[in-house]
Formats: C-alpha cells, sequence, structure tokens
C-alpha cells in the first residue's frame, strides 16, 4: 500500500486504529507483560550459572572462548564462561582489529508491509504497542547497497576504554558506576553512549587502522539482521528467549558478546536482537513512501538518532529486525550502544 492509498486521516497522523485484545495503552506492570508474580522469583539461569562457574574455573582463554559460541552449550554454560573471560581476558575482543562479517550488496527490501502493521500489533497485545511505533517500519521498500562489513559483536566495554585512553574523551559511558571501568563487564556491550560518541570512536578507529570503519546506515543494519529472506528475527519468525538478551530471558543486565549463538544472523553477526540497543546513521525520518511519525520520541527531542535490535532491559517487540526506535531522555536507564559497519575497499568512492 503506498501513501496516496491511505485513508487521509492515517497521512495526517490521525487514523483511528483498530482495538487489540488487552488494549495498547499499556495499563499492564512490566511483571505481568513477562507473566510474573508480585512476590520475589530467583533468577531462572542463576543456579545453573554458579554451577558452571564451577565446573569452569581452570579453563584456558581460549577454551573459555570455543565454549562461548559453542551451541551445543547450555546457555548457562555459555553466560558463566563469558563471564569468566571478562576477568580473564577474552581473545575475541581485538580493538584494533574487530571481527567482522562480510555483507553482499545489490538490490534488497527493508521495513515493513503497510498490511502487515495490524499483524503485528495483535501479535503483542499485552505489551502496550502504540500502532505509531510500528508505523515507523512502513512501508517495505528497495534500497541498493553496496558490498559492506558488519561487527560480528557490538562495540565493548573494553575497546571503548581504549578509545578513551588513546584519545583522553570525557565521553564516558553514564552507566559505569562512579565513571568507573567495569572490568568485570569488559566483555559486554558498552551503552549509554551518546550517538556522538559512538561516532567518535568509530572515526578514531578508522584513523588508527586506514580501515573504511563507521556506523552502519539503517538498512544496512537490518539486512545484516534479517537477512534476503525479511526474517522476523535474525533466526526465524518465532520469538524465542534464549536466543537473545531481552526482558524475557530475565537477566536484566547485559551479557558477553557472543553467548546468544544460537541467535546469530544468517550472515553470522551476534546480538542483533538482544544484549543493548544499537545506534545507527541517521536520525529517524519516514521512509520513501511513508509518513512521519511524531511519537513521544519526536516531542521530547525533536530530531533523534535511530536505534535498532533489542535489549535486556526491554521486550521482545524491539528485537524484531524492522523495529526503529531511539533513546528516550525521560526514561531512569537506557541501554543504547554500537556496533561497527566498515565500507570495504572495492565499495570505496
Amino acid at each position: 500500500m503506498s501513501l496516496s492509498e491511505l485513508p487521509a486521516q492515517a497521512r495526517l497522523g490521525q487514523w483511528h486504529w483498530p482495538s487489540f485484545p488487552g488494549g495498547l495503552c499499556g495499563d499492564m506492570t512490566d511483571r505481568e507483560r513477562l507473566g510474573l508474580p508480585d512476590h520475589y522469583l530467583p533468577d531462572r539461569l542463576g543456579e545453573a550459572r554458579r554451577a558452571a562457574w564451577r565446573r569452569l574455573r581452570g579453563r584456558d582463554e581460549a577454551s573459555l572462548a570455543a565454549l562461548c559460541e559453542d551451541p551445543r552449550q547450555p546457555l548457562a554454560n555459555r553466560l558463566a564462561a563469558g563471564d569468566l573471560l571478562a576477568l580473564l581476558g577474552d581473545p575475541r575482543i581485538r580493538t584494533t582489529h574487530p571481527e567482522m562479517v562480510a555483507i553482499p550488496g545489490g538490490r534488497v527490501e527493508i521495513g515493513l508491509p503497510w498490511p502487515a502493521l495490524d499483524l503485528v500489533l495483535a501479535r503483542y497485545p499485552q505489551l502496550g504497542l502504540e500502532p505509531a511505533w510500528i508505523a515507523k517500519e512502513c512501508p517495505r521498500h528497495a534500497v541498493t547497497l553496496a558490498p559492506y562489513a558488519i561487527g560480528k559483536y557490538p562495540v565493548t566495554n573494553q575497546e571503548f576504554r581504549d578509545f578513551l585512553i588513546a584519545t583522553g574523551s570525557p565521553d564516558l559511558p553514564s552507566g559505569w558506576g562512579f565513571r568507573r571501568y567495569p572490568a568485570e563487564r569488559a566483555n559486554h556491550p558498552v551503552h549509554t553512549v551518546s550517538p556522538e560518541a559512538a561516532e567518535a570512536y568509530a572515526a578514531w578507529l578508522a584513523r588508527s587502522t586506514g580501515r573504511g570503519f563507521r556506523l552502519p546506515r539503517e538498512a544496512e543494519w537490518e539486512y545484516a539482521a534479517a537477512g534476503p529472506a525479511g526474517l522476523e528475527f535474525p533466526w526465524g519468525p518465532e520469538f524465542d528467549a534464549d536466543r537473545a538478551n531481552t526482558a524475557e530471558t530475565g537477566l536484566f543486565q547485559t551479557s558477553a558478546v557472543g553467548v546468544f549463538v544460537t541467535g546469530n544472523t544468517v550472515f553470522g553477526a551476534a546480538d542483533m536482537a538482544g544484549n543493548v540497543e544499537e545506534y545507527v546513521a541517521e536520525d529517524y525520518a519516514a521512509y520513501p513512501g511513508g509518513t512521519a511519525v511524531h511519537d513521544h520520541l519526536a516531542r521530547i527531542s525533536g530530531r533523534y538518532r535511530v536505534a535498532r535490535g533489542g535489549c535486556f532491559a526491554r521486550f521482545r517487540d524491539l528485537a524484531r529486525t524492522r523495529r526503529r526506535h531511539g533513546h528516550n531522555p525521560r526514561s531512569a536507564t537506557y541501554a543504547i550502544g554500537f556496533r561497527l559497519a566498515e565500507t570495504l575497499p572495492q565499495a570505496a568512492g
């Protein structure tokens, strides 16, 4: 459906959207949305994770790194291996030589078809979604991408610390308590950074290495996450809390990069559905053929940088590959980081 085919009210942002069971006003608590009672419940992975710490003590860094990304291992084992590597030193994290995943270029499609909007809302009635949030994904449209590479992992605390030391930048993540580097989360994705700090990091690494590092364009991010088939989640059509670190997983904190290996994209990129949200290169604007959505983010901030992907503190709807969102400065906490893209030599110019 093109913009011209929509009712006039929709083009003016005044369309009367249909109602869904449970409502869209978000009157449920977060615990109710997760199906949890009000009383305390232990972390569902806590005991298994502690048992794995005891078993894995004494393993060397190489074997722990391999275990982190072994899909045959239970999630608790992978999480524990990542925890230990944060303190021992994670050989997967190489600041000046980050692991990149090559993505073929070509004519690709991104976004959500207009007729699918109601289906998305009906699928998540208990999450309090506003129709306008999903309308930002419409319409599905074609873009042409040059071949590029995208980081296998989001940028970690360790890598961002190296940037701060090298440049003297004052842009410490606000999530670093007392402005202290969290060594126990060295291999976790950095978050609570600004888009300007993310761009400064990419520019510094490009200068330091002579390579074309930058933030990914929004279309590049979505294609890397959804693949040629335009998957709903990086692994397929159905959400799975053991494939991505979101609120449904129950950790409510970041995890070592790459341990949710069964949620990797078809291209092999990790953590594109959960762990932390990720800034892209562009501010929000309507897609070609779409209509600008003036939701709460626009009302609060005016222009805002688009973020993609889910995170440990948000629900599964943000883990959808098409979801477009951003930082809410009125939120007490937010978990937005970033990953690198790279312009390949053959695509430069």
